[in-house]
């Protein structure tokens, strides 16, 4: 998938986030990147944490487990996910399947 790479600890998104959402959503890849709509305005950092606890909700993970590399005032955002990377995988595959 070229949204996501993984490595031996975890997986890397690449991220465009929409803020403002009628409702959290993770969306099918598109080329390169993950689209995820939040319903959080982007103002002061909270699109950003709304990112990270949507993410770490959704996956099952601990809030420290998720983590923005880069694009903190930037809709395009790499995001650090710790844990078993073929499971982490599975999980975003399952989670934007299910969003409409």
């Amino acid at each position: 998938m070229d949204a996501w790479h993984a490595d031996a600890n975890g997986i890397t998104i690449s991220v465009r986030v929409t803020p403002r959402a009628s409702r959290d959503a993770v969306l099918e890849p598109k080329a390169g990147w993950l689209p995820i709509r939040l319903r959080a305005p982007p103002v002061e950092g909270a699109a950003n944490e709304a990112l990270s606890r949507f993410l770490a909700g959704a996956l099952d993970l601990a809030r420290r487990d998720v983590t923005i590399l880069s694009g903190e005032t930037a809709r395009m955002k790499r995001v650090r996910i710790a844990g078993d990377p073929e499971q982490l995988a599975q999980a975003l595959e399952r989670l934007y399947r299910a969003s409409p």
